[in-house]
């Protein structure tokens, strides 16, 4: 569906005598904790409507690559890779690069309907694919960034992006988009390149601030090391390969929901109306985000139809930069999230008041990350626990599993190159059952909700519950 002009290796700018610096930063348990899993892959569409092949391929892709040289200048170790060569002794991987060193820019173009893949649609997951890089990955090196650039004559054009998950989380790759993007406009607007970013978009990679008091990164790296999970190397406890989940298959369709503001205040309405508690309720985090996600939850559950003693996995992705004793600045580019996973059963879910249970499970796990500390030894059993969860979903399939990826607190609709901000930002590597939550690209506060399912029947019939409950709100 796409058609590849070129696969270009775009290394740090030589502008600076730090380019031609060997630079090293070990993986925190941050990292480590997602280092087997499947890279984060994003799309970002941007309308042209007269965007011809010419324009592109002599002004529009010279400046993305000429930006992204000097981006990486300012974000240096992430040219690199992620390493753990057998001849070392390393005891675990840890990022290198090395003079020369790049990241890989493939520019494609595609006749596919531009509109129909930046909808909001019902559509196949697949279709998505043609549009964003592969990462390479093999047991001793892994890349940890890649871009695709892809035209679609007058109607725009894509950026996709792959991102190792050990490397970044989803606001430092958000970060360093907006860096690339803040350098190409400010060298169009202004004819230069500017040698200062942002305070903001400037990263801060010193790896020392996160401390490990309890030897995490070692007990999750021995945690992947026993994991019998579908593509890792059993053979190899060194291997960098990734996890393969069942999640990708051929029938599974996207489609992206909106909540306005409106229907976030009146779902807040229901869920205290539900719990009929009023001192309990001034207790609960009842966030904008909380209360999104228990409704989405809600819906996938019901358009599942599982068995009521089925396993329900909904995960809390908490960003700790501000968590941590001390916090640490909030530009620090890596990984710094957990993930705390929500057990429990179908049926409550199923229930009358399965809405205020949900959101109930949420603010409870979110409150509880207030008041302890992020490092703690209770983080020990914290990979081991999911790890489980996904060995017995990728044996019997009988759980149902959720987490949420990205955030509106990215705005990721901010992203603007120089020729405006995205038509759409879409989280391509979403697996079955899983959503994105963006920020509306109108900023009414609402929210953008990717969703990913099984196959049509089971999406169309989301859709059906999903609208049917906002219209009973009314």
């Amino acid at each position: 569906m796409a058609k590849i002009f070129e696969v270009a290796r775009v290394t740090p700018s030589t502008h600076s005598p730090e380019s031609a610096t060997e630079l090293s930063l070990p993986l925190t348990f941050f990292d480590v904790y997602w280092l087997k899993f499947h890279p984060v892959e994003r799309l970002f569409f941007y309308q042209h409507t007269d965007l011809t092949l010419t324009f592109f391929n002599s002004v529009l892709v010279p400046k993305l690559k000429q930006s992204l040289s000097h981006a990486l200048l300012h974000y240096l170790p992430f040219a690199g890779s992620i390493t753990w060569p057998e001849d070392q002794h390393a005891p675990k991987p840890f990022i290198l690069y090395t003079p020369n060193d790049g990241v890989s820019v493939t520019v494609a173009e595609s006749y596919q309907d531009f509109f129909h893949l930046s909808g909001n649609q019902i559509r196949k997951t697949i279709e998505s694919s043609a549009y964003v890089p592969e990462l390479p990955v093999s047991d001793s090196k892994a890349a940890t960034i890649a871009f695709q650039i892809t035209l679609f004559p007058n109607q725009g054009f894509a950026i996709g992006v792959s991102s190792h998950h050990a490397i970044f989380d989803g606001k430092s790759v958000t970060m360093f988009m907006k860096a690339w993007a803040y350098i190409c406009k400010q060298s169009q607007e202004n004819d230069k390149i500017p040698c200062v970013l942002p305070e903001e978009l400037t990263p801060f990679l010193d790896r020392t601030v996160v401390r490990d008091p309890y030897g995490l990164d070692m007990i999750y790296l021995n945690n992947w090391s026993e994991a019998k999970l579908p593509g890792l190397n059993a053979n190899n406890h060194r291997s960098l390969k990734l996890y393969q989940a069942k999640e990708f298959v051929a029938n599974s369709v996207r489609a992206t929901f909106k909540l306005n503001l409106e229907d976030i205040k009146k779902l807040k309405q229901k869920i205290v109306s539900q719990l009929n508690d009023p001192d309990y309720i001034k207790s609960m985090h009842l966030s904008r985000f909380v209360v999104s996600y228990a409704y989405i939850l809600l819906c996938i559950v019901k358009a599942r139809k599982p068995e009521k003693g089925t396993m329900v996995i909904f995960v809390v992705i908490s960003d700790c930069r501000s968590r941590l004793d001390p916090p640490i600045p909030a530009s620090y580019f890596g990984n710094c999230v957990n993930g705390y996973p929500i057990f429990t059963q179908a049926e409550p879910i199923l229930s009358e008041n399965g809405l205020a249970f949900v959101a109930k499970k949420l603010s409870e796990r979110i409150k509880g990350l207030e008041k302890e500390a992020v490092i703690s030894e209770g983080l020990k059993n914290n990979l081991a626990g999911y790890i489980k969860a996904m060995e017995r979903e990728s044996s019997v399939g009988e759980a149902i599993a959720v987490g949420v990826a990205g955030s509106p607190k990215f705005e990721v609709y901010g992203t603007d190159f120089g020729w405006g901000k995205p038509d759409k930002v879409e989280i391509s590597s979403l697996g079955n059952g899983s959503m994105s939550m963006a920020e509306s690209r109108d900023g009414n506060g609402g929210f953008e909700i990717g969703m990913v399912l099984r196959n049509h029947d089971e999406m169309e019939m989301f859709d059906s519950i999903f609208v049917d409950g906002l219209k009973d709100l009314h």
